[in-house]
C-alpha cells in the first residue's frame, strides 16, 4: 500500500513517522529500538499485535502501547493514493489514551437448575452433574421414565417467573411437586404447592416453551435450547460446564442518582430509559431508576437518551471518546483532507470493513471509520460534536436486523437532523447523519460511495468537549449556531427531545412554587426574598414532572433547542407583590392568593368564616392569627348553633298539639 510520509507526519505531531515493510520479522530489531526509548509507542498494525505485546512485555515497556489498523481501514482501497490524511488521523486518534474500565464481580458456585419437559433435560443433567449441582424440574406435561438411580435431585413444577443473573438467579415454581417413591414407568408426583422458590446460579432451559427473561439470549447465567435441536442441547450443556468460579464483566454504565429526572413526590417524570432497555436491568424506584450492573447487558440504550447525564456510557466514557472523535477529526484536516465520512461501526463492523478491503474497493479515502463498544450507546452529544468539529457526514453501521435498544440511537440520528436544518445545512439529497442496515461489505461500500461529497457550509470548531454529557451537547450545539451564524435562533424539535421550555400561562399561576420543589435541574426556581418564578432553559430537560405537580395545570412542555445566550441565564417567568400583614406588616404570602383565597370564602358564604373578624384572620401572618384569636377569644372549633335534639316523644307531642289545633280550628 502507498504511504504518504508528509500527510502522515501531521498525525505523529509533526515528526516523520518511522517506516517498515516488514516489522515483524525482519525488522523487529526497530521496534525494539522504540521499545528502548520508554516513550508511549503506536503501531500501524493490528495483525501482529500479539508479537508486540510479547516484545514489549519481555522488555519490560511500561508506557502506553497502541495498535492502530491502516491497511484494512485505508491502505487496501481503490483510493489508497489519497488516503495519507485518513492515515494520520487515524495514528493521532490511536494515541488517545482511553481509561480504564470499572468491573463488575460475578460468583457462581455451579448451582444449576435444569427446567425441561421430556427425558432431554435428564440426559443433559446427568453430563453435567460431575461438574455441576444439578435439580431438573420437569414440567409434567408428558410422561418421563425416573432414573435408575437418584444421581440428582428431579422435581415437578412449572417456572412462573424469575429474577435474578448469574450467581443469584431466583425462581417462582407452582406446581411443585417431588416424585412418589413407587414411581414405575413414569413419574408420579406428589401433593403440589403453588409459589415455591428455587435459587441457583445457573438456569439451564430445555422446555422448548416462552424465555424466563425479555432478550434472554443476554442475560448471562441463562441458557436456553431447544430440546429437540440435538447440537443446541450440546452447545447449551457445554456452555454450562463453565459457569463456575468468579467471573469479572465490564460496568458499562455510570449512574447517578441524584441527576435522575425520573420522579419526585410520587409523580412519575422522565421515563426514557425504562421504555427502551431490553434486559430489564432498569427498573423505577421511589425518586430515581435503579439499574442492575449485573443484569446490564451494556446496549447503552440508557445512556443515549438520558437527558441529564444521570445514565452514562463508561466502555469508554462519553469525554474520552468525543476526544478520540475530535483528534480524528482536526487532524484529517490539517492533513489535508476535506469533506470527511466518519463512520461509526462495532466489532461486527470491523469485520465487513476487513472483509471490503480484501475482497472489493475498500473503503473511500475520505470515510473515517471510528470503532465503538456498542451502536446504541451514542448520544446527541456524540452526532452534533462529529458534525460541530467538521464531519461532512455520518453513517452509523448497523446489522441488518436491528439490535436490541437501537431505538434511542435512531431517535437521536433524527434530533440531529432536524438541528442540522434547523441551521440552514443543506443535505444535497442525502441525510447527514443517518444509519447503513447491512451485512454485505459491498452494499456497504456502494452506500458509502453514495454519499454526496458535500462540506459544511463553515470551518469546523475546535472547542474542547469537557464536563457532563448534557454540557458537552451544549458545547456542540452552541459551536454549530457560531459557525451557523444563528446563535440567536430557536429550533422545533421533536417530542422527548431533551431540551426546551416549560412554558407557565401567567395568568393562571398563583406562584405556589410547587414546580421547584419537583424540578430535578433547578431549571425552575423560586426566589425565598419575594414572590417569584424564574426559569433556565438550558437546565429543563423536558421530563414533564413540573406539569404533573402544577396545582392549577398551567405548565406545557414545548420541546426547541433554544441557541440564544439568553437561554443560558434565568428570566423571571412571574413576579407579584408580596403580601403584607395587616397588623404587623410582615410580607408573607402572594397578594393575589390572599385576595382570591377571601373573595371564594366571602361569595360560598362558609360558616367557619361568617363572621368578618374570623375571615380578617386570614389577612395576618402566622404570628399574629395567634395573638388575634387570643385576643378575640376564637374558639377554633367552635361551629355554628347545632339544631336542638328532638326525641321520638317530642315529635308525637307536637303531633298531638297540631291534632287539636286542627280540631279547634
Amino acid at each position: 500500500m502507498p504511504l504518504d510520509g508528509r500527510a502522515i507526519a501531521r498525525g505523529c505531531g509533526g515528526k516523520e513517522p518511522r517506516m517498515a515493510e516488514q516489522l515483524c520479522q525482519a525488522q523487529l530489531d526497530r521496534f525494539q529500538a522504540a521499545l528502548a526509548e520508554g516513550r508511549p509507542l503506536t503501531v500501524a498494525c493490528t495483525a501482529q499485535a500479539p508479537l508486540f505485546r510479547q516484545e514489549a512485555e519481555e522488555a519490560g515497556f511500561g508506557q502506553a502501547l497502541n495498535f492502530v489498523n491502516i491497511r484494512e481501514a485505508a491502505g487496501w482501497s481503490e483510493e489508497a493514493k489519497a488516503a495519507g490524511p485518513k492515515m494520520a488521523a487515524l495514528l493521532a486518534a490511536a494515541a488517545v489514551e482511553m481509561p480504564a474500565v470499572p468491573l463488575v464481580p460475578l460468583a457462581s458456585e455451579g448451582v444449576t437448575l435444569v427446567l425441561g419437559r421430556d427425558a432431554t433435560a435428564l440426559e443433559a443433567a446427568r453430563k453435567l452433574t460431575e461438574t455441576l449441582d444439578i435439580t431438573v424440574l420437569l414440567t409434567g406435561a408428558g410422561a418421563v421414565e425416573p432414573l435408575r438411580a437418584a444421581e440428582f435431585p428431579v422435581a415437578r413444577g412449572r417456572a412462573r417467573a424469575a429474577t435474578g443473573w448469574l450467581g443469584n438467579f431466583e425462581v417462582t415454581v407452582d406446581g411443585y411437586a417431588m416424585p412418589r417413591p413407587s414411581s414405575r414407568a413414569a413419574y408420579e408426583w406428589g401433593p403440589r404447592k403453588d409459589g415455591a422458590v428455587s435459587r441457583c446460579d445457573v438456569i439451564l432451559d430445555l422446555t422448548g416453551g416462552a424465555p424466563l427473561f425479555p432478550t434472554h439470549e443476554l442475560r448471562q447465567g441463562y441458557l436456553r435450547a431447544d430440546p429437540a435441536d440435538e447440537a443446541a442441547v450440546e452447545r447449551a450443556v457445554a456452555a454450562a460446564r463453565e459457569l463456575v468460579g468468579s467471573f469479572d464483566k465490564p460496568r458499562f454504565v455510570t449512574f447517578d442518582a441524584s441527576l435522575c429526572a425520573h420522579s419526585r413526590n410520587r409523580r412519575t417524570g422522565c421515563t426514557r430509559c425504562l421504555d427502551l432497555c431490553p434486559t430489564g436491568a432498569i427498573t423505577p424506584g421511589k425518586d430515581s431508576v435503579q439499574i442492575s450492573a449485573e443484569i446490564c447487558a451494556g446496549c447503552g440504550a440508557c445512556a443515549a437518551v438520558c437527558p441529564t447525564g444521570a445514565a452514562s456510557y463508561a466502555l469508554p466514557p462519553a469525554q474520552a471518546l468525543l476526544k478520540r472523535l475530535r483528534t480524528l477529526l482536526l487532524t484529517y484536516r490539517e492533513a489535508g483532507g476535506e469533506t470527511p465520512l466518519v463512520l461509526v461501526h462495532d466489532e461486527t463492523g470491523e469485520a465487513m470493513i476487513e472483509a471490503l478491503a480484501r475482497h472489493g474497493e475498500g473503503l473511500p479515502a475520505r470515510v473515517l471509520p471510528l470503532r465503538v463498544n456498542e451502536i446504541s450507546q451514542l448520544d446527541l452529544g456524540f452526532l452534533l460534536s462529529a458534525f460541530a468539529w467538521g464531519a461532512a457526514q455520518l453513517r452509523l453501521l448497523m446489522k441488518a436486523k436491528r439490535a436490541h435498544g437501537t431505538e434511542g440511537v435512531f431517535r437521536n440520528l433524527d434530533y440531529a437532523q432536524h438541528v442540522l436544518a434547523g441551521l440552514g445545512v443543506p443535505d444535497h439529497g442525502a441525510p447527514r447523519a443517518a444509519a447503513i442496515e447491512t451485512d454485505d461489505p459491498f452494499t456497504l461500500g456502494e452506500a458509502l460511495r453514495a454519499v454526496p461529497r458535500r462540506g459544511l457550509p463553515f470551518p469546523p470548531s475546535t472547542h474542547l468537549a469537557m464536563g457532563a454529557p448534557r454540557e458537552m451537547l451544549r458545547q456542540a450545539a452552541r459551536a454549530l449556531a457560531d459557525g451557523a451564524g444563528r446563535r440567536g435562533g430557536e429550533i422545533a424539535m421533536p417530542a422527548l427531545a431533551p431540551f426546551g421550555e416549560a412554558r407557565v400561562e401567567v395568568s393562571g399561576c398563583t406562584l405556589c412554587v410547587a414546580c421547584t420543589s419537583v424540578c430535578p435541574t433547578g431549571a425552575l426556581s423560586a426566589n425565598p426574598e419575594k414572590p417569584q418564578l424564574s426559569f433556565l432553559e438550558d437546565a429543563c430537560v423536558q421530563c414533564g414532572l413540573c406539569a404533573a405537580t402544577c396545582p392549577e395545570k398551567v405548565i406545557t412542555l414545548v420541546p426547541r433547542l433554544n441557541l440564544a445566550p439568553e437561554a443560558a441565564q434565568p428570566r423571571v417567568v412571574k413576579e407579584e407583590e408580596p403580601f403584607c400583614c395587616e397588623r404587623c406588616a410582615k410580607p408573607f404570602g402572594v397578594k393575589s392568593q390572599i385576595e382570591r383565597v377571601t373573595q371564594k370564602l366571602q361569595a360560598q358564604g362558609h360558616w367557619m368564616f361568617a363572621d368578618p373578624a374570623r375571615l380578617r384572620v386570614l389577612r395576618l401572618c402566622e404570628d399574629c392569627r395567634v395573638f388575634e384569636a387570643t385576643e378575640r377569644a376564637m374558639d377554633p372549633y367552635a361551629g355554628p348553633p347545632r339544631p336542638i335534639t328532638k326525641t321520638t316523644e317530642d315529635y308525637l307531642r307536637e303531633a298531638e298539639r297540631a291534632k287539636r289545633a286542627a280540631e279547634e280550628g
